[in-house]
């Protein structure tokens, strides 16, 4: 997401904030608006073609209605449509991400077969699955591995333990959070060549540090390998969302001797003031 007003006065001037200023700082974003409203409208998705340089990269969530309501049967039509949507960006699209309910299990495999044997090359795609099943490296897990593996399509990576650390004590956004994202294993696992990470953080930044920190040299080993990985960084109300991410860029790229981020443009436009 690019759209919080939460982040003005740090991302963002106090009376700005929009996709133009985030890739300023960030070089790709999580796409959420598609997974709840579906294919964006021509004009949106020409704003973003102009708003984005070209080195940035997007990484839409492929709509609910296809993957949670039809539960990826039937979808031919409705998946054309929807990457055709998106023909203006296809060059800055990283990973689309197929996000699959909590109870699609191993017997509904062959629609995931199905879905990525049509899949173009030319787009990037990453499965997030959420049944336990596929946390337990039993003969589930291991269809999954191997069917993602065959089409070169990468598997998300959802790191929750960060959020799941604690009780939720006296912190609403730290219990919502809890609520709504499932608690499972973090299985580290690059089955293609865009591993992407999804890290879940907490309102305790020493939390935060203490579980990113075998993330370094993984992603390390992966860029060294030629990959590239993907890291999207969230907070429990994601109000520190960026301040998160800053900070767990700046520790990988002591690593990596990688430049620091740019000023976040509400705290350049602050310090005028």
């Amino acid at each position: 997401m690019w759209a919080n007003p939460e982040w003005r006065g740090t991302l963002y001037p106090p009376h700005g904030g929009g996709l133009a200023e985030y890739a300023r700082v960030f070089g790709t974003v999580e796409g959420n608006t598609t997974f709840y409203s579906g294919a964006p409208r021509a004009e949106t998705v020409a704003a973003w073609a102009r708003q984005a340089p070209s080195g940035f990269r997007f990484c839409f969530k492929l709509p609910g209605a296809l993957t949670h309501e039809r539960r990826l049967s039937g979808i031919e039509a409705e998946l054309e449509g929807f990457l055709e949507a998106l023909s203006p960006l296809h060059d800055r699209l990283g990973p689309m991400m197929v996000q699959l309910p909590r109870d699609f299990g191993v017997e509904e495999l062959p629609r995931l077969a199905a879905l990525l044997s049509r899949w173009p090359a030319q787009i990037p795609c990453a499965v997030e699955v959420r049944h336990p099943e596929f946390f337990h490296k039993g003969p589930a897990e291991v269809a999954l591995n191997r069917l993602l593996i065959s089409h070169g399509v990468d598997r998300v990576m959802l790191d929750v333990r960060p959020l799941f650390s604690t009780p939720p004590g006296a912190c609403p956004g730290l219990a919502v959070a809890q609520r709504e994202k499932p608690k499972r294993p973090s299985h580290v696992l690059s089955t293609a060549d865009r591993p992407l990470v999804r890290f879940i953080g907490h309102l305790d930044p020493a939390i935060n540090e203490r579980y990113f920190a075998p993330w370094i040299q993984r992603l390390v080993l992966w860029i060294k390998q030629g990959k590239t990985p993907y890291l999207m960084v969230h907070t429990p109300d994601n109000r520190q969302a960026p301040e998160l991410a800053r900070s767990l860029h700046a520790r990988l790229a002591e690593a990596l001797s990688l430049p620091p981020l740019a000023d976040f443009p509400g705290e350049a436009q602050t310090t005028l003031f």
